[in-house]
């Protein structure tokens, strides 16, 4: 072990655990994982798939299988068992049981949201749609029929989940003549613009959104435009918004 002495002085590599070791470049999460005794799960294995999750906990889900766990630096690690092993030995375990720990651990509207991310990007499938239906409860289920492949970001995905009580058609990514693809379209009129955490900075942007809401004005559409911090930390707002646009009374 020589070599192995001479690289952790050289900061080539850096100890995780007795017998283990990274690259300085190694994913931080999955390190830390692997320092806790198991493999990434939950939200940060959906994350490090790169699906779409509600938020940027800074805590690491680790799927572990066993009891043991071996303490380590920093600790913040939440724990995961579940009777799945097919995750052993893997960065991650499969998406399905994935989509599963979510369900138990954050509920089921980040596990439609993670699950609608996962169809579209063709990691999961009607066998893991039918494995998790036959796994989970009727909330899930619920999610399960209600979600499709064709979300275009996770708060599209927030918005048709926390609309469905409503009795409100909600159509996602629609082509509106002389404005283009909106996010969504509820009803006939109302034209729902959702702005990323990534997306419609700056002065150029802003001016391009006021031009594509001039124009939906200008064929008889309403625009309502919500950023992430509105959809996701300030719904009775977005809902409130929804209702009076649409004439409707809160609930």
């Amino acid at each position: 072990y020589t070599w192995v002495r001479a690289a952790l002085h050289h900061g080539v590599i850096s100890r995780v655990r007795r017998g283990v070791y990274a690259r300085p470049w190694a994913c931080r999460d999955l390190v830390r994982a692997t320092a806790h005794g198991g493999t990434l799960a939950c939200v940060s294995a959906a994350r490090h798939l790169g699906l779409w999750v509600l938020d940027d906990a800074p805590e690491v889900h680790v799927w572990l299988p066993s009891r043991h766990h071996y303490v380590h630096e920093g600790c913040d690690c939440v724990a995961h068992w579940d009777d799945s092993r097919a995750g052993a030995g893997t960065a991650v375990p499969p998406v399905r049981q994935i989509l599963r720990q979510i369900l138990h651990c954050r509920g089921t509207e980040e596990f439609f949201v993670v699950l609608e991310s996962a169809l579209r990007q063709r990691l999961a499938g009607a066998s893991d749609l039918r494995w998790l239906r036959s796994r989970t409860n009727a909330a899930a289920r619920e999610a399960i029929d209600l979600a499709r492949k064709d979300a275009d970001s996770g708060l599209e995905s927030l918005l048709r989940w926390r609309l469905r009580h409503l009795g409100v058609s909600v159509r996602t990514q629609v082509p509106i003549a002389g404005v283009g693809v909106v996010d969504a379209v509820i009803g006939d009129r109302l034209l729902i613009e959702l702005d990323g955490r990534e997306n419609h900075d700056g002065t150029s942007m802003r001016h391009k959104d006021l031009v594509r809401d001039a124009n939906a004005a200008l064929w008889g559409y309403t625009t309502l435009r919500f950023d992430y911090a509105l959809v996701v930390h300030d719904w009775e707002l977005v809902e409130a918004a929804i209702l009076g646009a649409l004439g409707r009374p809160l609930p």
